[in-house]
């Protein structure tokens, strides 16, 4: 379960970001991130833990200073040591938005998952610090995390893993690269074994921005795909083998561009033209 707010309404934003999001033109999707956080007053930390290059931190903090942004530090956590570090939750302490780069979103959840800095980036979400994640850490965001999986557009026995993610909500499933991968079966055969979450199959440069108040709203040049299993009347998942394609019977899907919002708690989608 996500970390209880502090007060009614004082988690900050959550933004899964589906990869691949602009960082050299308009930047929508970065600048909103940094309007939120306080614009030239932000203090954004990145953690590219998920990623196995030396420069990646290097890259988000030149991006970010070019938004406006003095205040920038990177935690390069590479063991869970480092994760238990007091200086490291010092940082984060200190921020008003978080940032998890992509790579392998498995090094997220074996590195991070259940240390201080886990516990501490849950906390200062619910009384609202906004944290961000693109690709890897778009997925980590979630309480149930896609580890990997098969591409295609039918839903399969055995074709998704899924394992525990950081846990900042409990109503989403996310996957990234979601229109250029071809993720469609893999996030609807996560579903299958979770009726409960709301899968959110985000394109590249395309994020959702879910405020405290349950609402998500799209920014970017992509698409949002939303899979609504609440109405689910049959799922096959139980009975098939692993390899044969899974029935879902009552499934709800909503493509969203920008400007369109989606209430989680309600799960009522609305389009660009009435935002």
């Amino acid at each position: 379960m996500p970390s209880p707010e502090q007060s009614p309404g004082s988690r900050g934003l959550i933004v899964p970001i589906g990869g691949a999001e602009d960082k050299v033109s308009d930047r929508h999707i970065l600048r909103r991130l940094v309007r939120a956080a306080g614009g030239e007053q932000a203090r954004i930390v990145v953690i590219p833990t998920a990623s196995e290059l030396d420069t990646t931190g290097g890259r988000y903090v030149d991006v970010f200073r070019q938004l406006g942004v003095p205040q920038v530090g990177v935690l390069d956590i590479k063991d869970r040591d480092q994760a238990e570090d007091e200086d490291a939750v010092a940082a984060l302490n200190d921020a008003s938005a978080i940032f998890f780069t992509g790579g392998n979103q498995l090094r997220l959840s074996t590195i991070l998952g259940g240390t201080a800095v886990a516990q501490t980036v849950r906390r200062a979400n619910a009384r609202g610090v906004h944290v961000a994640g693109t690709s890897a850490g778009a997925a980590f965001v979630s309480e149930h995390m896609i580890a990997f999986g098969r591409e295609g557009a039918t839903p399969i026995a055995g074709q998704v893993t899924l394992c525990p993610g950081l846990g900042l909500s409990n109503r989403v499933i996310v996957d990234q690269h979601f229109r250029k991968r071809d993720r469609l079966g893999r996030l609807m055969a996560a579903l299958a074994y979770n009726p409960f979450a709301i899968g959110l199959g985000l394109d590249e440069d395309t994020a959702a921005f879910i405020g405290a108040d349950n609402t998500l709203h799209v920014v970017g040049a992509g698409a949002i795909t939303i899979v609504d299993v609440s109405d689910l009347a049959y799922s096959s998942m139980a009975n098939v083998s692993e390899g044969e394609p899974v029935e879902l019977i009552g499934v709800r899907l909503h493509v969203l561009a920008a400007g369109a919002n989606f209430r989680l708690d309600t799960r009522k989608a609305n389009p660009s033209r009435g935002a």
